[in-house]
Parts: C-alpha cells; sequence; structure tokens
C-alpha cells in the first residue's frame, strides 16, 4: 500500500495534477503535510477531474509529523533530483524503475515529495530509508513536481498494477509463432528460388522478424489464417 505524501506543497495546481494522476494508477492515499496552500479551491478541483475524491479524503498534518513517519510506515521513499557528489550517500538514488522492483503492495510505503522551490532538504532526505531520481538531463535535472509523479507511478504501477487498460490483450506465444514458421517453411519450400542459399536466406529472415516481433495472440491467429491460405495455394 503506498501513501503519497506532499511536503510543504505551494501550488494548488500540482495538487490537483498529482490526484489525477493517482487515480490513473490506482492509488488513493495523499497527505499533505503543511501545505502552503487550500487544496480544494478551484484550481485543484478542475484539474482533478474525476479524482476529486482523492482531494476531499487527503489528510492533512502539520510538519512535525515529517520525523514521525518511520512509525507509520516500512518504508519511507524520497523523492529528489539534486543529488550532489558521490560522497553525499544519503543522496545516492535509486531509479524509478529500480525501487518499482524493490516493493511489494504488502508493505506500507510513504513516497514524499519536497516543496516545489526548495525540494527536500539533506535533514529530510536523512529521514528517508532512500531516494529516487528520474535520470533526466544533466543540463536541466528538474521535473516538475506533477511531471515527476506521473513518471514514477508509471512505473511502480508497471510491477505492481492489477487492472491496467490492456490486460485483456495477450501476447503470441511461442508455439504460435512456431505454428506460423512451420507454414512459411511450407509455402518457402513450394517457392522457386534462383538457388537454394536464398531460399534458406528467406527462412532466415522470417525467423529474426517473427522472434523480433511483439505481436499479440490475436494477431498471430490472423497470420495464421492468411498463412494457410496463401499456403493452400501454394
Amino acid at each position: 500500500m503506498i501513501t503519497i505524501i506532499l511536503l510543504k506543497p505551494e501550488t494548488s495546481a500540482n495538487i490537483g495534477f498529482i490526484s489525477r494522476s493517482m487515480a490513473n494508477f490506482d492509488l488513493n492515499k495523499l497527505v499533505l503535510i503543511d501545505p502552503q496552500c487550500d487544496h480544494l479551491d478551484e484550481d485543484a478541483v478542475k484539474i482533478s477531474k474525476h479524482s476529486k475524491k482523492i482531494l476531499e479524503s487527503a489528510i492533512v498534518k502539520d510538519y512535525k509529523h515529517f520525523s514521525e513517519l518511520k512509525k507509520d510506515f516500512d518504508l519511507v521513499v524520497g523523492t529528489t533530483s539534486v543529488l550532489g557528489s558521490d560522497y553525499n550517500i544519503p543522496r545516492t538514488p535509486l531509479t524509478p524503475e529500480e525501487f518499482a522492483n524493490k516493493i511489494n503492495d504488502k508493505q506500507k510505503i510513504a513516497l514524499v515529495f519536497g516543496n516545489e522551490g526548495t525540494g527536500l532538504s539533506n535533514e529530510e532526505i536523512s529521514k528517508c530509508d532512500f531516494v529516487v531520481t528520474i535520470p533526466s538531463s544533466r543540463e536541466y535535472s528538474a521535473l516538475n513536481i506533477s511531471h515527476a509523479a506521473v513518471i514514477l507511478f508509471y512505473e511502480i504501477y508497471k510491477v505492481i498494477g492489477k487492472n491496467k487498460i490492456n490486460s485483456h490483450i495477450k501476447p503470441a506465444t511461442v508455439k504460435e509463432r512456431e505454428v506460423i514458421l512451420k507454414i512459411l517453411d511450407n509455402i518457402l519450400n513450394n517457392t522457386e528460388f534462383s538457388t537454394p542459399e536464398k531460399k534458406q536466406t528467406q527462412k532466415i529472415v522470417w525467423k529474426r522478424i517473427l522472434e523480433k516481433s511483439m505481436m499479440s495472440k490475436r494477431e498471430s491467429f490472423a497470420i495464421i489464417g492468411l498463412l494457410k491460405k496463401l499456403e493452400e495455394k501454394s
């Protein structure tokens, strides 16, 4: 279970965007620590779209609660775009992908975003178990907080999400690719080529194309149906 914590957020629009992104990825627990704006103002509610319930149920706490996070969560994870040198060990980060693969949906996790202007201080980061950073350009590393949030939410959902919009689309299996190759072999064997080498080249090419393809099960069935018709005529 993941709780999103915004530390001293100062822009209600960003809170609205974050709540909307949370809904996109089945996150619903939002905590605001010492907010500097009204998270239920017109901007936040308008931007949040269908995630208004997340805003309305957000828990607001004062700043002293930040030091108590470890009592409430199994993991407290900070986010930062400021890494410093490799001597600054507390700011040595995981990537979003590494973070997502480290956790499971049984843990109580606090994912903490700092203030839009100042981020998390060294002292606040020291209270986290580890930090996550998005490997953006060294020339301009700081993302808008709402953009950073959606990237992190996506990486987490790829690993632990259970209600993905594309979950009904199944990939083709090895067996289906083997059926396609068998039919192609039959077609090629019945096709004249100027040399045996050219026929073998065609077999290798089509095998490599199938191995690299990311076709769905339904697409593989369509290809098999077409190839069977061609096979009958070869």
